[in-house]
């Protein structure tokens, strides 16, 4: 479960031991290894299912495999479960429906409720390979009782038997000491038995200790017997002969056995293992000597089939029931049957009676005519399947629950692996050397002074961690030995490069300073950021230990230290230690130069170990020894070879590898020199074949592939659902005929792996997963040497484990699978590594694997989505495994983009690794998507860190204005939709932040005249530059990184181009040269002199080149003055000819093709010629011939050629006849300041900008008009512009100005100016490559920015003045804002888009709107009234006359009420403008009832309720002398009935039909003196009061209680939803250090109901405006730059409201479309002359009297009084 991770910042003595901590985490901590349960070490929590199936005379796996089996599972901190099935046949059915639909549902509860994993163990306890290394009567007792004290030990154990109608026969012994079996054979022999068939079968083995008879293998005995997995058609006859051959010798064990019983020579213990069934050995294995608490937890399920004997004959039958077959005549095995009914009528109700075993008994019949049919058998298994499944649920939940809150945080969970990896490696440590005595005097405590580290250092394989892991475990204990019980020492171990944490310096000292503070009890105050404070704290937490509490650190493999910071200069190593302080190192002699410097550091040799090759007799000792352990030993003649390999080598690890092999061999087996190797190497590599010899060679190859390539090991069930994935494993392991859904490999095999490789596979606990991991560095590298070698196979690999942890074949998905035996028949198993690949075949098929779903979390309760498991697998392994396999688009979608990744990141404290991660992904796909994430992650890191739940919010409110340039941003997006609002339920809709934006910065020079020339390139960040000092520099911006240069010979240079393909960079030099280089190897391919005509050059001087362009193959360049131009070919780098021209040339330009180049020249001619012959084609002349042509545009789309000249002007030539052009258009532009500064053609040839000076002008090339024209200010002028990509914006830069601008070409609007830090900017250069924009600043410094984003913003419209008001229409659809200026406007709810713009004479000031939205009333200052309609814009009517302070309109949509503050209000007819009445009193803040009967407003300290028809003062009520009414509500389910405040703080609820006074609550003193808002819930139960404070006060109207919620800061304003369930406000708070200066807004949503905020997100800009919707739950949020936000609410508790997202239209914003359609804002004007005007009343005002006005001369209908909502329809008709 995840739990809140230490917090490093408060100090590592946050977290110091106390008397509640668990004695496990006290041990860990302090490194009491020996103290610590051996079965608590590791902290893999499993459930994990024994399926015991003991077939007669099937193949099988060991006993001793099988208990080994149990002993490392139990090691795991989860729940075992054994279940007995008996007979294999018996319970086949069952079986496979368990496996096939009840396992797979468990596996998912156990991972989604407890985060633990489940795995099915099929043991088949076959004797027939029965292991030799035991005789059979001690395996089973030594095992059994060892098993069940350590798993009673774990979390818990419990046992599940299957009991049917069959009993079993004995099993046939696969090894039997001599004595034994010398004693049967005689008997067998007196019983007047053939015993040549036991002498046949079994073997003398004199290597056995003692000696024994072994079962001999059936591939040896047996003819052209191949040892499959599953049967096949070849063995069929082989295996009908070892079925008649295994009845014989059972029968001769069976009769031996059985008179040796009678005679008394052999005691009815031995004879019981010989005679007694799999089912009854493995119930009394599971049920007997059992405690009653264990029983507790044991179910047996027994079946009973009635009837059954009558139905024997049948040939099924004898798959249910143990029969006797005679000639003809088939009958049931009586004996066989006695034994089952004494076991299930008499041993299980026998356990039942004496404690809580779960029994269920199920009585099954047969058909009369079909016996036990598949009918009744199916219905059974049905049954059974509900039943187990169902307990067990409730054994798991029983059994975990109790252990579900583990201790947990990143230093537990480091220190848990390290002694993990100690107990492991210091099982295996078997050489005692005076190696460790010297440690153990070093360790003990001396009267001396300080002292220094101890160093341990020797080649590979001399045993150094092994050694280490000793001292680790047995340190504790060496000192409380020595320094009595009362000691308490504290030991560090870490092995180093074995995790993250411990590969990097600085994360080592933090934890390692961490774990002591918390032995210590010290207390830091600060959180070191500097590597060498770190260490100055480590030195400073060095002295805190004592004489009775002495600190051993001990560090393995020094040299697997990352050098980051240089950690292997090893200054970080304290050399000095305190008296009570021990350091104990090891290292290789030879790697990156440590112990030498270790050895400048310390002096004194005393303070080395060298570890060397051990004696050969030692070694010969040791294996002899290793050899008894297991009941082994050699013979004379094969110790004589084994003498030989030891005289070679006597590395530890090397003699480990001959016990390997030699513990193998029988007394009859041939040796000679060649059995065994002579290196560490060449035996692991022998081990690794003959492992593919013993297994399929593809299961091998793959299974260690996989667990090598990992990358920090696989589990036992990932490496079996993995290889269950792997069509080519498969192929090489699975039968055709036996294909079946689920398709798996069997875990057989997985178990035998780890059998052949125990010791040097082992098991590495990680966050409570266990995994396989190699046990050495060396056998990793011959591993991957072997199985690695292959970049084909790699990728498959990768790319597999990828498909994985992303989850794509679980859920039931099938994946194909190619069915071909024959595909790896020619597999070099000499280890070439052979590519291999699945080649397609006629049988394709798809099959279930039955992987398990991999979210990121497993979440326990849905409701409470903060509660949950991490997938720590998935987040260590999949981003490793996607990146190596280059799957960006799954690294990208899968991983980056996926929100639920980046909250459970976040939520975790891992919010800088989740950066990184970005950061990898962006370097392997260089998509801009994830650079622009992660610095948008970056700017809200404070905010997110604070509240992860806002995430999403935070997310889409600075993504949603980039996802049309961004659109790879959309998959974020709609992940945040769907899973942010179990978080955060405001999500936003359209957000009108504006995009903070920071380019990449490069420094080049000190001032950029330095700079002659930079070129963008087909990398986004790579730049080429060029300085005149003669430089060429290609630089990466974003790295600052110089990746190649070229050196001109300090030619002075004029330019530099590129061509289209980047293939050659063309240098122009003063000495009038063009040097051809090799853009990607940056050499000099040829230089090319460039040559003039006779006649050309300036009088008195010497002529340069004056210009140079680049087609694909061809380089064009012309001296100053000149009418040539010279053409070279850039391949062979010579020139072919020269272009000759009328009049001197001033620009060229080449065709997109290729194939012709337009010359420029003075007069505004242009010369065509052809590239390939020289040839000159045609010449034209434009109009405007007095100046030069200034560029060249070819629109090869429309076989179109722009001739522009030095004034603007522009000529259009028709070019689809290329020898004959036609003019289309001449465009005269002249003027003055009409310098053109630059030219650019959009990317889609649809429009052409003209920067100038003084102005911008942008040209539509469909019509050849100007479209816009942006004219600068009297004092500026323009250095640069462009284009964005959909030429809808304008990016441009002013002259000494250090800003970028963006205007919209639609509307001129300056959408954003972007500050350039470096300086006043002289140039913009654009690269259409990837839309990026290159700035060059006074500084010297290249900035790279990217236009998508830039133009971005232009997509958030603004009106410039901040919003003071705004409405919605009833139906959502658009919102109408005033902000104080002439202009209403109208926006489109689904877009944020401004649509239409009404103008007025004067600033608005009221707005009102029908409920259909399509009429709208305005008010301005200049006494008129507006009635528009919004669909058409037309100002229907206008009245001019009164000075309006307020605007309502009837629910029926047909009377407008205007109030005057000094002359008469008006009730007036919408449709006519005709007046209804007068209302002669003052009225504020008035409302109309949802009658339409009323008008309520009050007065100082009145409360008029006016009649709408007759404008007379209905009710009233009045306050006394000197109390005024401070605010008012109606109560919107109770029209009649109002809600006031008065002056006297007190609450009026007055009935307005009664006129009276319905309930009164006072309020606190002094309560309204600052009060800001007052909200009404819908039935008038609770009032919400803010009064400017963190408060939120909700007054109980019935009760007067008044209940107080603390908000996130001073409220604003605050809006109550109409339901009256949510409570919308904005607060304000200071700003944090690490936040924008000032005060931050935030959105909140509060549910009134418990008080909870159910979202938040933070307003970048100051709010002016809060409004809520009534129909949903939109909120819309007014800014003081006069933009909008709309945001809506889903609450997770309300499934309706989720419905809303995925069907929401404003939504639309990231479609599939990449770019958003704008909607063109139209304006419309007012009327100038008014339809209507009001004359001022000349009746007599009287404020106590009111006079009843009408006007004889209206007959119009009135309001009816008992309007309501259902009669709009027919009031509109």
């Amino acid at each position: 479960r995840w739990k809140p991770p230490l917090m490093w910042p408060t100090g590592a003595g946050s977290r110091a031991s106390c008397p509640r901590d668990s004695a496990l985490r006290r041990a860990a901590l302090s490194g009491n290894v020996l103290g610590i349960s051996p079965h608590h070490v590791p902290t893999g929590r499993t459930v994990r299912i024994f399926i015991s199936a003991n077939p007669d005379g099937t193949s099988g796996i060991s006993l001793d495999l099988w208990s080994r089996m149990i002993k490392t599972r139990t090691r795991s901190l989860g729940l075992l479960v054994f279940i007995a099935f008996g007979i294999n046949h018996d319970t086949e059915a069952e079986r496979n429906a368990l496996k096939e639909h009840v396992y797979p549902k468990l596996r998912e509860f156990c991972r989604e409720n407890y985060g633990i994993e489940f795995q099915e163990l099929m043991v088949i306890l076959g004797l027939v390979t029965l292991s030799w290394q035991q005789p059979i009567h001690n395996i089973r007792l030594e095992r059994v009782y060892e098993f069940i004290g350590i798993a009673e030990f774990c979390f818990g154990f419990s046992t599940q038997g299957l009991v049917g109608e069959k009993y079993g026969s004995i099993r046939v012994p696969g090894e039997v000491e001599s004595s034994e079996f010398e004693m049967i054979l005689d008997a067998a022999v007196e019983a007047g038995l053939d015993t040549r068939i036991l002498e046949e079968w079994y073997c003398r083995d004199e290597n056995a200790v003692p000696p024994a008879y072994y079962l001999k293998p059936k591939s040896k005995m047996l003819k052209n017997y191949h040892n499959s997995m599953e049967p096949n058609n070849t063995n069929s006859q082989n295996d009908k002969n070892w079925r008649n051959i295994s009845e014989e010798i059972k029968r001769i064990f069976k009769t031996a056995v059985s008179l040796l019983q009678e005679k008394g020579t052999m005691k009815n213990s031995q004879a019981k293992r010989f005679l007694c069934s799999a089912l009854e050995d493995e119930l009394d294995f599971a049920l007997g000597k059992q405690t009653p608490a264990f029983l507790k937890k044991c179910v047996c399920y027994i079946r009973k089939i009635s009837n059954f004997d009558r139905h024997a004959k049948l040939p099924e039958m004898a798959k249910y029931m143990d029969i006797i077959v005679e000639g003809d005549k088939t009958t049931r095995n009586q004996e066989a049957h006695e034994r089952l009914m004494k076991l299930r009528d008499e041993f299980i109700p026998t356990i039942v009676a004496s404690s809580n075993l779960r029994v269920y008994t199920s009585v099954t019949h047969c058909d009369m005519k079909l016996g036990y049919s598949q009918e009744v058998e199916n219905h059974y298994v049905e049954g059974l399947c509900k039943q187990f499944y169902d307990d067990m649920v409730d054994i798991i939940q029983a059994t975990v629950q109790q252990h579900f809150d583990m201790e947990t945080d990143p230093l537990y969970d480091e220190v848990l692996q390290h002694l993990s990896l100690c107990k492991t490696y210091a099982s295996f440590y078997e050489y005692r050397c005076e190696a460790l005595n010297f440690i153990h005097k070093y360790i003990v405590p001396t009267k001396s002074g300080r002292m220094n580290p101890l160093i341990v250092y020797g080649g590979p394989c001399t045993g150094k961690t092994l050694l280490l892991a000793e001292v680790a475990k047995q340190a504790y204990a060496w000192l409380q030995k020595e320094m009595g019980p009362d000691t308490d020492p504290v030991v560090i171990v870490r092995f180093l490069g074995s995790t993250d944490v411990s590969t990097d310096l600085r994360s080592l000292l933090q934890s390692i300073c961490e774990q002591i503070a918390i032995n210590y009890r010290c207390l830091i105050h600060f959180n070191p950021h500097k590597i060498q404070d770190l260490r100055e704290l480590l030195l400073n937490l060095l002295s805190e230990p004592s004489f009775h509490r002495p600190l051993v650190i001990v560090l393995d493999a020094l040299e697997q230290l990352s050098d980051s910071d240089e950690a292997r200069k090893l200054w970080w190593l304290p050399v000095h230690l305190p008296r009570s302080v021990r350091i104990i190192i090891s290292t290789l002699p030879n790697k990156h130069g440590i112990l030498q410097k270790l050895r400048c550091l310390i002096h004194d040799e005393n303070n080395y170990i060298e570890l060397m090759q051990r004696d050969r007799k030692m070694c010969s000792q040791v294996l002899k020894h290793q050899l008894l352990n297991v009941k082994r030993k050699v013979t004379s003649g094969q110790q004589i070879y084994v003498n030989e390999a030891l005289a070679k080598c006597t590395l530890p690890m090397f003699v480990n590898l001959i016990f390997r092999e030699v513990m193998h061999w029988r007394s009859h087996k041939d040796v000679d020199e060649t059995s065994l190797c002579v290196t560490v190497h060449d035996s692991i590599q022998q081990l690794f074949w003959s492992l593919e010899t013993k297994l399929s060679s593809r299961f091998v190859f793959r299974a260690l592939g996989y667990i090598t390539i990992s990358k920090s090991g696989l589990s036992e069930m990932e490496l079996e659902d993995i290889l269950s994935l792997d069509n080519s494993v498969l192929s090489d392991i699975v039968v055709s005929s036996n294909l079946k859904n689920p398709l798996r490999i069997s875990y057989h095999l997985i178990a035998k792996l780890k059998e052949e490789l125990d010791g040097y596979l082992v098991e590495r606990h990680v966050r409570n997963v266990t995994l396989l991991v190699w046990a050495n560095r060396h056998l990793h590298l011959i591993a991957q040497k072997l199985f690695l070698s292959n970049e084909e196979d790699v990728h498959q690999m990768h790319s597999l484990l990828a498909e994985y942890f992303l989850g794509v074949w679980s859920g039931g998905r099938k994946k194909i699978f190619h069915c071909d035996n024959n595909q790896f028949a020619s597999l070099d198993i000499t280890h070439k590594n052979p590519k291999h690949s699945e080649n397609p075949c006629t049988d394709k098929s798809s099959y279930d694997r039955q992987t398990p779903e991999q979210p990121w979390v497993f979440q326990c309760n849905l409701l409470e989505p903060d509660i949950f498991f991490v997938n720590h697998r998935k987040m260590t392994e999949l981003l490793y495994h996607l990146t190596r396999s280059g799957r960006t688009d799954d690294l990208m979608f899968g991983v980056i983009m996926n929100f639920s990744w980046l909250y459970t990141m976040i939520k975790i404290g891992q919010f800088e690794k989740a950066l990184t991660d970005i950061d990898l992904a962006y370097s392997y796909s260089q998509e801009k998507e994830l650079k622009f994430l992660a610095s948008t992650l970056r700017n809200i890191k404070v905010k997110v860190m604070k509240n992860p739940s806002s995430l999403s919010a935070e997310l889409q409110q600075r993504l949603l204005p980039v996802v049309t340039s961004l659109p790879k941003l959309r998959h974020l997006l709609l992940e945040c939709d769907k899973d942010g609002t179990k978080y955060c339920s405001i999500v936003p809709l359209h957000s009108s932040m504006d995009v903070t934006y920071s380019p990449e910065r490069l420094p080049l020079c000190s001032s950029y005249m330095q700079i002659v020339e930079i070129l963008p390139t087909f990398a986004p960040n790579i730049v080429i530059a060029a300085l005149e000092n003669g430089s060429i520099s290609t630089w990466d911006v974003e790295t600052r990184q110089l990746l190649r240069q070229i050196d001109t010979a300090h030619a002075v240079i004029l330019g530099i181009k590129l061509t289209s393909d980047e293939k050659y960079l063309v240098v122009a030099t003063t000495k009038n040269t063009l040097l051809i280089y090799d853009n990607h190897k940056s050499c000099l391919l040829s230089e090319v002199e460039i040559k003039g005509s006779k006649h050309c050059g300036v009088a008195g001087g010497i002529t340069f080149i004056n210009g140079f362009t680049l087609s694909t193959n061809h380089a064009l360049a012309w001296l100053e003055a000149s009418k040539d131009v010279n053409v070279i070919d850039l391949l062979y780098g010579w020139p072919l000819y020269q272009f000759h021209c009328w009049y001197e040339v001033t620009c060229v330009q080449c065709s997109p093709d290729g194939l012709y180049a337009f010359c420029g020249q003075y007069l505004n001619t242009t010369s065509i010629f052809h590239l390939g012959s020289g040839e000159k084609i045609a010449t034209v002349t434009s109009e405007f011939s007095g100046g030069f042509v200034k560029s060249l545009l070819i629109l090869d789309t429309i076989h179109e050629m722009v001739m522009i000249d030095n004034e603007g002007s522009l000529s259009v030539w028709n070019t689809e006849e290329i020898t004959n052009p036609q003019i289309i258009e001449d465009y005269d532009c002249r003027g003055e300041d009409n310098e053109v500064v630059g030219i650019e053609l959009s990317e889609d040839q649809s429009a052409i900008l003209i920067c100038k000076a003084r102005s911008i002008e942008v040209l539509d090339t469909s019509l050849w008009k100007m479209a816009e024209k942006f004219k600068a200010k009297r004092s500026e002028r323009f250095v640069s512009a462009v284009l964005s990509k959909s030429a809808e914006s304008i990016v441009a830069s002013m002259e000494n100005t250090s800003s970028i601008f963006v205007w919209r070409r639609d509307s001129g609007q300056c959408m954003a100016s972007l500050l350039e830090i470096s300086g006043s900017i002289v140039k913009l250069i654009k690269s259409n490559h990837h839309n990026m924009l290159l700035s060059i600043t006074t500084s010297g410094v290249v900035s790279v920015w990217d236009i998508d984003i830039i133009t971005a913003m232009s997509n958030i419209d603004k009106t410039g003045k901040p919003i003071q008001n705004l409405i919605l229409s009833s139906r959502d659809e658009h919102i109408f804002t005033l902000d104080g200026s002439e202009s209403v406007h109208k926006w489109s709810f689904s877009t944020g888009f401004i649509e239409t713009v009404f103008k007025h004479e004067g600033n608005v000031e009221n707005c009102v709107l029908t409920t259909s939205g399509d009429l709208m009333v305005t008010s301005d200052d200049k006494c008129s009234q507006y009635v528009w309609h919004t669909t058409t814009g037309e100002n229907i009517f206008r009245i001019n006359g009164q000075k309006i302070s307020q605007l309502l309109m009837t629910h029926n949509d047909q009377f407008v009420v205007s109030l005057c503050e000094q002359n008469a209000s008006r009730v007036w007819r919408l449709a006519t403008g005709h007046k209804v009445c007068n209302i002669l009193v003052a009225l504020q803040n008035a409302f109309i009832t949802t009658a339409n009967t009323f008008l309520i407003g009050m007065t100082k300290n009145k409360l008029l309720a006016v009649s709408l028809w007759s404008g007379s003062v209905s009710k009233k009520f009045c306050c006394d002398d000197g109390i005024s009414i401070v605010n008012f509500k109606l109560i919107p389910d109770c029209p009649d009935y109002v809600v006031f405040i008065t002056s006297t703080e007190t609450v009026f609820i007055w009935s307005v039909a009664e006129e009276s006074i319905a309930r009164r609550v006072q309020l606190p003193n002094n309560f309204l003196k600052t009060l800001e808002d007052f909200q009404i819930s819908p039935n008038g139960k609770q009032g919400i009061v803010s009064r400017g404070d963190e408060n939120i006060n909700i007054l109980d109207l019935h009760s007067g209680k008044l209940r107080i919620v603390h908000a996130s800061g001073v409220i604003w304003r605050q809006r109550l939803s109409r339901d009256g369930r949510y409570l919308v406000y904005i607060c304000m708070r200071k700003g944090d250090d690490d936040e924008d200066s000032g005060f931050v807004s935030n959105l909140i949503v509060m549910r009134l109901a418990d008080g909870k905020s159910i979202g938040a997100c933070s307003l970048y800009k100051t709010p002016t405006f809060l409004g809520l919707s009534q129909r949903h739950l939109n909120i819309i949020v007014g800014f003081d730059d006069g933009s909008i936000g709309t945001y809506t609410v889903v609450d997770r508790v309300d499934a309706a409201l989720k419905i809303k997202i995925a069907t929401s239209n404003s939504r639309q914003i990231v479609n599939n479309a990449s770019k958003k359609v704008r909607p063109k804002c139209q304006t419309f004007q007012y009327k100038t002359l008014a339809d209507c005007v009001w004359r001022e009343s000349t009746e007599v005002f009287s404020r106590d009297s009111p006079i009843n006005v009408s006007d004889s001369g209206e007959t119009d209908t009135t309001p009816t009084k008992k309007q309501n909502y259902h009669d709009r329809a027919s009031s509109d008709s």
